[in-house]
């Protein structure tokens, strides 16, 4: 299930990409099929470890070639081990909730970008994100290290993105038929999975993934910019310095 919209990014053919906070590698796998060569880097160690073996998997079943995938390792969003101006492209999906200094992390993630590069960065959009936290504690505050602890405004996190130096140039929003599934989630218990009502709506979510409907496409379509569970924006670093006064509409 993919949250950015590739040929709305421009990834091209022999692209390097550095995927920030890949998880198990869902966008890694596009970058990959498409040609592009990818770097998936995440905090996690146990993410990333099994994000190695399910891309070891997909060489093997012939499903990418391997020469695209340039590394998945272990890193720290605000302190990217990479040399300046390194990447054609740089993502970031479902990350900087989860950053206490988001503005460090935009930041070195636009230095590792080539001017002319491109960027992408999808965060949870702010009205679902606030029934989610009404509803749940857990949800966003765990016991466990790793909680959501902002909720961003579209106009939020534009303003950052422009001062990093960042032109953007797009925005969306996705996964509306995910929204109903986090507010029944955080409902009944973030960690009942079990739930009769969970269980079922996650069933007919994986029917969806692999049977893709036009008919759930269209409903997606339609509610998407309105209950999109996801606010995607899209952005590239100015091939020359620009001087920003503030936020940008």
């Amino acid at each position: 299930m993919l949250t950015i919209r590739f040929d709305q990014l421009g990834l091209r053919a022999g692209d390097l990409v550095l995927d920030v906070g890949a998880g198990f590698g869902r966008h890694v796998y596009e970058c990959g099929r498409r040609g592009a060569d990818v770097v998936a880097l995440d905090y996690a160690a146990d993410e990333v470890v099994q994000t190695q073996a399910t891309l070891a998997a997909m060489v093997l079943a012939g499903e990418i070639d391997e020469q695209h995938l340039a590394a998945a390792a272990r890193g720290d969003a605000t302190r990217l081990p990479f040399p300046d101006a390194t990447f054609d492209v740089v993502i970031t999906s479902e990350v900087l909730e989860h950053i206490q200094d988001d503005v460090a992390a935009i930041a070195e993630m636009t230095r590792v970008l080539k001017p002319g590069g491109r960027f992408a960065a999808t965060v949870p959009a702010w009205g679902p994100e606030v029934v989610n936290w009404k509803l749940s504690d857990e949800y966003h505050a765990p016991k466990s290290a790793g909680g959501h602890v902002r909720i961003y405004t579209r106009t939020e996190l534009r303003a950052k993105l422009a001062a990093a130096g960042l032109a953007v140039d797009g925005y969306h929003r996705a996964h509306a038929l995910h929204s109903p599934y986090w507010w029944l989630k955080c409902a009944v218990g973030p960690a009942n999975d079990d739930h009769p009502a969970v269980a079922k709506y996650r069933k007919f979510l994986e029917w969806d993934i692999v049977n893709g409907p036009k008919s759930v496409k269209l409903a997606e379509r339609v509610l998407s910019p309105v209950l999109g569970k996801s606010s995607v924006f899209y952005a590239r670093k100015p091939s020359h310095p620009v001087a920003t006064t503030g936020a940008t509409a």
